[in-house]
């Protein structure tokens, strides 16, 4: 009994060393899917039309300025105090408006990075669970250091499982 007990224990250890760790690229798997491509492009788009309205409205700005500058000596003082608002109203709608173009770009950013993520983490718990894992750590993450020969790389699973090439 004395001798189970003994093997046992030494074999105990054993099945440490049995584990499996993996690790995985996210980054490289992210910029390898169609989805990552076409919410860079749609945010592209977006922000270069964003950029063109504001563009616009900052063209608008500048020739009612130019305008009032030219005349501005031949106005009555109630003229000149209305039209000077209307161009600080015009110079704080421009500032909104860019502070709110920014804001949004910022939000459908973070939701299609965040839908984008999603589907590869529940890639990699898939590819976990189908390969009992123990740990799946991501490299993209910035560790100091993960050992290449202990941990299997699971990226090239995770992009099959994607039906990425």
């Amino acid at each position: 009994m004395k001798k189970l007990l003994l093997i046992a224990l030494l074999c105990a250890p054993m099945s440490v060393f049995a584990q499996k760790f993996g690790h995985v690229n996210s980054q490289d798997v992210i910029q390898a899917m169609p989805e990552y491509t076409a919410a860079r492009t749609e945010i592209e788009n977006l922000t270069k039309q964003y950029e063109a309205d504001l563009k616009s409205m900052q063209d608008e700005l500048q020739k009612k300025s130019e305008n009032f500058d030219k005349e501005a000596a031949s106005l009555p003082d109630a003229t000149k105090t209305r039209r000077q608002q209307e161009l600080t109203d015009l110079y704080q709608k421009i500032q909104q408006a860019y502070q709110d173009n920014q804001a949004d770009i910022q939000k459908k950013s973070s939701e299609k990075m965040q839908a984008i993520m999603q589907k590869v983490n529940d890639a990699i718990q898939a590819i976990g669970k189908a390969g009992a894992y123990v740990y799946i750590v991501d490299v993209a993450s910035g560790l100091p250091y993960i050992s290449e020969t202990l941990s299997n790389d699971i990226t090239a699973d995770v992009k099959a499982k994607l039906g990425l090439k």
